[in-house]
């Protein structure tokens, strides 16, 4: 089923609402969609899936950067611990959507200080916006905003990345420095947008689960695999519905001085292993009644671990207490089915 469908069944009353649907008339085709009403506090699957489409894909320096589309739709942000709901405006047009990726290594990259979206058409701005880094089930980590356009036709989205401040060790250090953009062109058609695919999912809703990754031609933002991160695996924990993978690098040449292992956490969602970004961790590593390191873990990005949290630190023993305490819960936007998790994030405490 796509949104045209819905709308000539006359769902929620639609037509009496808003009278011709036909052009670029949109008023209540953009209303939000069901929503589970007894949400779990953890990862679920959402009443409705809705698809997306492409813009196409382009290159801007170190970048691969993709444009695509879907229904303006709902979406939470969250400021510290305290989450806020995003409502489709009645003059929004469509949820453009950037995903940006490592060229060289094909890594997702998300980056704290977000991405620029401008809109133009003929030369003339339409809309300026910052995009919220996200998470959704489909597409993963990614940029996007609701935006409002001028109509159908023909449009320019320049895409705008500015440079990285987060940590990058091995062949990540000094990359990523300059400022780099790129225009994509694209038509907005509202035939087009209908017939992305839109499915009510019944008793499936609210139950323990995601939907599946969508089938797109570049990176979703997967986690690297456990049987795929350096060093020692200390072991895997849950908090907030994240999964947490920690380890430890005995071979500190490519993370800094400092100690004589890297103690790293790799987060990822449950069911699709997607990375949970922007957090704030610390931890501790305590072992026969002595305390041997209390500190944070930076944010970095690197080709083999991706984007984690890391620290160096004198070293961690068998027999070991690790604890990883989730000081700001993950300052990323969510998509329906995310919204619940990754919020009240207890410590994690594991043995080596």
């Amino acid at each position: 089923m796509n949104r045209r469908e819905v709308l000539r069944a006359g769902v929620a009353g639609l037509a009496a609402v808003a009278g011709c649907l036909g052009g670029f008339e949109r008023q209540s085709a953009w209303r939000d969609p069901p929503l589970v009403a007894d949400r779990p506090d953890a990862v679920y699957v959402p009443a409705v899936s809705e698809g997306m489409a492409m813009y196409g894909t382009a290159t801007a320096g170190p970048y691969g950067v993709a444009l695509s589309y879907s229904y303006p739709h709902r979406f939470w942000t969250m400021t510290g611990g305290e989450r806020s709901k995003t409502v489709v405006e009645s003059d929004d047009s469509l949820h453009l959507m950037v995903s940006l990726w490592d060229r060289e290594t094909g890594r997702v990259l998300p980056l704290d200080g977000g991405i620029e979206l401008e809109v133009s058409r003929d030369g003339n701005l339409v809309t300026q916006e910052v995009a919220y880094p996200m998470l959704s089930q489909r597409l993963g980590f990614h940029y996007g905003t609701n935006v409002a356009l001028d109509g159908e036709g023909e449009y320019a989205a320049t895409v705008r990345v500015g440079g990285v401040s987060l940590r990058r060790t091995g062949g990540y250090a000094g990359r990523f420095e300059a400022v780099q953009s790129v225009s994509k062109p694209f038509a907005f058609d509202t035939d087009d947008l209908y017939d992305v695919p839109l499915e009510r999912l019944g008793d499936r809703a609210g139950t323990d689960g995601a939907l599946a990754p969508a089938e797109m031609s570049f990176p979703l933002g997967v986690a690297p695999a456990t049987t795929d991160l350096p060093g020692r695996h200390l072991g895997t924990a849950e908090s907030g519905d994240a999964r947490f993978r920690v380890g430890v690098v005995d071979d500190t040449d490519r993370f800094g001085a400092g100690g004589d292992s890297y103690l790293y956490v790799a987060p990822r969602t449950p069911h699709n292993g997607f990375v949970v970004p922007m957090m704030g961790l610390s931890a501790r590593v305590a072992g026969g009644g002595t305390e041997t390191f209390a500190g944070g873990l930076e944010r970095t990005l690197d080709p083999t671990l991706g984007y984690h949290y890391g620290a160096t630190c004198d070293g961690v023993a068998a027999g070991d207490e690790v604890t990883v305490s989730v000081d700001v819960p993950p300052q990323v936007a969510r998509h329906d089915g995310y919204e619940t998790a990754f919020v009240s994030m207890a410590d994690v405490r594991m043995t080596a």
